[in-house]
């Protein structure tokens, strides 16, 4: 089985260095899908339906066409004719400019019929609620598991809680928003797509167009934030190369904020109904939970309950509840952070019944070896010790309180193939087709290979990004590092084998007696009768060394653990909560470059910020319409309110490459809440924890 080399041999691994594209995203230089021109170009804009429900009964684009500037108009965009919420796809332009592209849709009439509609969760649920799909109830049929006697455990436990919490939709707020220049060369289409995956929107674009998947290329080298989003092809996508066919020229057709924030995914919300029991001697034994969440005209709310402890008895009902709204898809850690804002709250809730420090009471009914010690590690950093024992014990109007939670993810990564080229002239290019979504992939394919190669991370040429290059699954959830790194590093292996081969005829030395590194290849014990990287390149010739690698086993695993503490402060007279410190500790198995780890653990956190006190999509009952689509009324953390946030990765080399991606957003909300509650002493179970919600509980 392949193993890493000892983490005091490495020059890069392990390490912090700082990103190979820092420069070029810093200054500008480099090109995201959204920043492309392409010679000839056309704009494509897409006409959304103003209606949450209804049927297309005609559009006339008479108009639209006769405006100059304007070179095509679909009408038959939407699948079915049936809109299920208002910003669904109805008609798309193509033109000279994005102004008369704009113009143009408003020249488009749409006869509708207008149906009745319902966007909330509540009133969904309700019998006399309009269906969402005719053919069904919007209330689907239950996933229901359960472990153990729960009804025995109920019978024996000391102490039980009882509540309903409630988490709200979140929308993922790329920073480049979704969108695709498509452009045809015969019957061959190139896709500049902003993806996690380069290989699923290629697939997912054959099969709308149904065409092979050998005529589409799909490339994007550099993309502004996905978070799950990104994952599949979009509508849009195709409608751009249905453009670009119609017109015969480059389409760029790029989302707008409004149409983003609707159509491109969301994290669902939740109201979940929990009761939970402990034992007097302080083990978590009972946990039930009936919970419920809208998805949309989607599927799959589900939380992931019961999160992260230990529970021998428990029972789960989960309802999926159709609305007039658009589909969720993947989120960062889906269905963790809405889980873990409850499972903590009743963590918490217990230990007060229990007179136990919320920690003392975690560590009893947390098995996870590695959280043990984080657990411990953390508390001492964070100053735990100094928490005050009561909630509320803070005078005057300044409330302190602090709060903790438990991070936790699963998925490894694999399948991930690459081929290496090293040229005559000593270059070294690193093709695989895996993308860099903003983590630093492009970074690790270099370190990993340098790192095997002995040279300098400068001198590879990490190429990714294109459908072109060998295989690579989709960048999400925390897949990419451990399904890459592999590839990467037995690529290498493999052209190192062959360089030490044609060195070892070069010495006439055995295979054994070279050695590669610091840019050279040499006899052990000889350093003298030694190869300079570029001398040992030209001994191939004209001809180029080309190798091919895969994932193989041993160089990654699955399976992280995490913690968080967090530090608040509640103005009681204005409801304001204000986040003073964070402090997470992550583990992610051997880490690949400690400056980009960091970062990822410290975005997470951020992203838990803005979930626990700011994000909430709004929907208006009355209309079916977004009502905070755009930045200026969807409330996002900014650098105004950043705490100070301690990001420490526990390393466990051992273990091989492990994703981070996922687990630092999923604790935080709920620390953030159970430090609220023990500055105020009272108990906040729905989020976002926004001023009136918190003076409404003060005042309750």
């Amino acid at each position: 089985m392949a193993k890493w080399k000892p983490l005091d041999q490495m020059t890069y691994l392990g390490k912090g260095y700082a990103r190979l594209d820092g420069p070029g995203k810093a200054s500008g230089a480099v090109k995201y899908t959204y920043d492309l021109k392409l010679p000839g170009m056309l704009y494509g804009a897409l006409l959304s339906s103003p209606h949450p429900a209804a049927t297309i009964k005609r559009i006339d684009a008479s108009a639209a066409l006769a405006l100059p500037g304007v070179k095509a108009v679909l009408t038959d965009v939407h699948p079915t004719g049936t809109l299920r919420y208002a910003g669904e796809e109805v008609a798309a332009v193509a033109a000279t400019s994005p102004e008369i592209a704009a113009d143009a849709l408003e020249r488009i009439k749409v006869e509708y019929d207008v149906l009745p509609f319902v966007v909330d969760l509540e009133t969904a649920m309700k019998p006399e609620a309009p269906r969402v799909y005719a053919e069904q109830s919007n209330v689907r049929e239950p996933r229901v598991e359960s472990e153990g006697d729960l009804a025995a455990a109920f019978a024996q436990a000391a102490v039980i809680v009882e509540g309903t919490y409630r988490t709200q939709v979140q929308v993922h707020a790329c920073l480049e928003v979704h969108g695709s220049v498509a452009k045809w060369e015969g019957d061959e289409l190139i896709v500049w797509d902003s993806t996690q995956g380069v290989y699923a929107s290629r697939d997912g674009i054959a099969k709308f167009l149904n065409i092979e998947q050998s005529k589409v290329r799909v490339i994007c080298d550099y993309m502004g934030g996905g978070f799950g989003s990104k994952l599949q092809a979009g509508r849009y996508s195709v409608i751009a190369a249905r453009l670009a066919k119609a017109t015969g020229a480059p389409v760029k057709l790029m989302l707008s904020r409004p149409q983003d924030s609707i159509s491109a995914g969301n994290r669902p919300n939740l109201i979940a109904e929990i009761k939970a029991g402990a034992t007097r001697a302080g083990k978590l034994i009972a946990f039930s939970a009936k919970t419920y969440g809208t998805a949309g005209i989607g599927n799959n709310a589900r939380p992931a309950l019961p999160l992260a402890y230990d529970v021998p008895n428990s029972r789960t009902e989960h309802y999926d509840v159709y609305t007039n709204a658009g589909a969720a898809r993947a989120f960062r850690a889906p269905g963790c952070p809405q889980a873990s804002f409850v499972m903590e709250q009743v963590m918490d809730e217990l230990a007060e019944k229990l007179n136990l420090d919320p920690l003392d009471f975690r560590l009893q009914n947390d098995s996870n070896e590695t959280r043990q010690q984080q657990w411990k590690m953390a508390a001492a950093r964070f100053g735990w010790s100094k928490r005050a024992p009561r909630p509320n014990a803070s005078r005057g109007v300044i409330k302190r309180g602090m709060g903790l939670g438990a991070a936790v993810w699963w998925p490894g990564g694999r399948g991930t193939q690459a081929q290496m080229t090293i040229l005559p002239d000593g270059g070294i290019e690193v093709r695989c087709g895996t993308q860099d979504i903003g983590t630093g992939t492009r970074t690790l394919v270099a370190a990993v290979a340098a790192e095997e190669l002995g040279v300098p991370i400068a001198s590879i040429k990490a190429m990714i990004g294109d459908t072109e290059y060998p295989y690579s699954g989709a960048s999400g959830g925390s897949t990419t590092a451990p399904s890459v790194a592999p590839a990467i590093k037995n690529v290498a292996e493999k052209a190192k084998d062959k360089l030490t081969e044609v060195a070892a005829q070069h010495f006439g030395a055995a295979r054994t007696e070279v050695q590669l590194a610091d840019g050279r290849a040499f006899v052990k014990g000889n350093a003298k009768n030694a190869l300079s990287w570029k001398q040992l390149c030209a001994l191939f010739g004209t001809m180029p060394l080309v190798v091919h690698g895969e994932w193989v086993e041993g160089l990654s695993s699955a399976g992280v653990a995490g913690c968080q503490f967090a530090e608040v402060e509640v103005d009681t007279e204005t409801g304001v909560v204000t986040v003073l410190r964070m402090l997470a500790v992550q583990d992610c198995g051997l880490v690949l470059n400690r400056l980009t780890a960091e970062s990822q653990v410290i975005g997470g956190v951020i992203q838990g910020i803005s979930y626990a006190l700011y994000e909430d999509r709004l929907m208006d009952p009355l209309t079916g319409v977004l009502i905070n689509p755009t930045f200026e009324n969807y409330k996002i953390v900014g650098a105004l309110e950043m705490p100070k946030i301690e990001a420490i990765i526990y390393d466990q080399p051992e273990r091989g490459v492990i994703g981070i991606g996922e687990p630092p957003t999923i604790p935080t909300a709920a620390a953030i809440a159970n430090a609220v509650y023990h500055a105020t002493g009272k108990r906040m179970r729905a989020l976002p924890m926004t001023p009136d919600r918190v003076l409404a509980a003060l005042h309750s």
